[in-house]
């Protein structure tokens, strides 16, 4: 267990004589840092959490709820339990899913083998007696090692995880492996993180949620431009309209942010369709993720048939 060291002695809470065996697991999950006694000790001043008690209290009444199997993110994590409301002041399990979607295609880019116990140390925190954030130092790496990805797909950390806010020097969520602080390199590649995709049904339909338009297209042409791919298309059929309006269809152009000099093996051979999904940024369409349209691969007809109704958020995102 990697363990930061402590400038003080958290006491056992009022009242709690043991761990519950969801704090037990959490601590060997994700690693509970500083000299505390029991996971159930908490004494922390975290910046807008926890009311008035700063952060030592949960502000409201909470319940502890079975993690559920769609909640993706969480779900076989370490532990099978959480607090509702949650760290991020999430009330419902359905806002938590919906909010928690959002970070499910990050995960999935294995930006840093922490980013699922620090997310979920937020979104899905165990149930102890008393809130434990997430380590500073763990969020700073896993922001560092993460948000280089986010920004090819057109994000910055969000505000709402500002490192500045968790505990420095006292009981919280750390890491339990060794090297945890090192990045996890996507299995060996340097290959554009919307290019670098697995054809699993599972995660084409998450990209698609993930993205506010989806197409299916021929490309004309792919040319380099101020750090991007900018990508012409020659013919496109809209599967997901989102911010594009018909009108511009025809005229529409597509960047891989920072994607001048990073490889896309599906741009390697022009003649194929694609499925390609993206969002809007300022006057920009991005490219957030590309499959080839292959109809006889088994995971893509799943795709096929789930796109027709898909569970995607209705919440707004985290990320605005």
């Amino acid at each position: 267990m990697v363990r930061c060291k402590s400038r003080r002695e958290p006491g056992r809470l009022p009242g709690s004589q043991r761990e519950s065996p969801g704090g037990r697991r959490a601590a060997e999950a994700g690693g509970l840092s500083g000299s505390a006694p029991g996971a159930s000790a908490y004494q922390s001043d975290v910046g807008p959490y926890g009311g008035g008690g700063g952060g030592r209290f949960y502000a409201k009444a909470r319940q502890c709820v079975a993690i559920p199997a769609d909640l993706r993110l969480c779900h076989g994590v370490g532990y099978d339990k959480m607090v509702l409301p949650n760290l991020l002041e999430h009330e419902s399990m359905g806002e938590v899913k919906h909010q928690a979607s959002s970070w499910v295609p990050l995960l999935n880019k294995n930006c840093h083998m922490g980013t699922q116990v620090f997310l979920c140390s937020l979104f899905a925190p165990v149930c102890l007696e008393r809130p434990v954030y997430p380590c500073r130092w763990l969020c700073e790496a896993v922001r560092d090692a993460c948000e280089p990805v986010m920004q090819f797909f057109g994000f910055f950390w969000p505000d709402m995880l500002k490192c500045e806010q968790f505990p420095q020097d006292d009981v919280c969520i750390a890491m339990t492996a060794p090297n945890a602080t090192e990045v996890a390199r996507p299995r060996g590649t340097t290959v554009c993180p919307p290019c670098d995709n697995e054809m699993q049904s599972e995660a084409i339909v998450e990209h698609l949620c993930a993205s506010e338009f989806a197409l299916k297209m021929t490309i004309k042409e792919v040319k380099k431009e101020n750090g991007d791919k900018m990508i012409i298309p020659r013919k496109r059929k809209a599967l997901k309209l989102g911010p594009i309006r018909k009108k511009n269809l025809k005229k529409l152009v597509l960047f891989l942010k920072n994607g001048a000099d990073c490889p896309c093996h599906q741009l390697d051979n022009l003649g194929h369709h694609f499925l390609i999904m993206g969002r809007q940024v300022k006057s920009q369409y991005l490219l957030t993720a590309i499959y080839k349209w292959d109809k006889r691969n088994k995971e893509f007809k799943k795709f096929m048939r789930k796109m027709k109704a898909p569970d995607c958020p209705t919440f707004p995102s985290v990320f605005k």
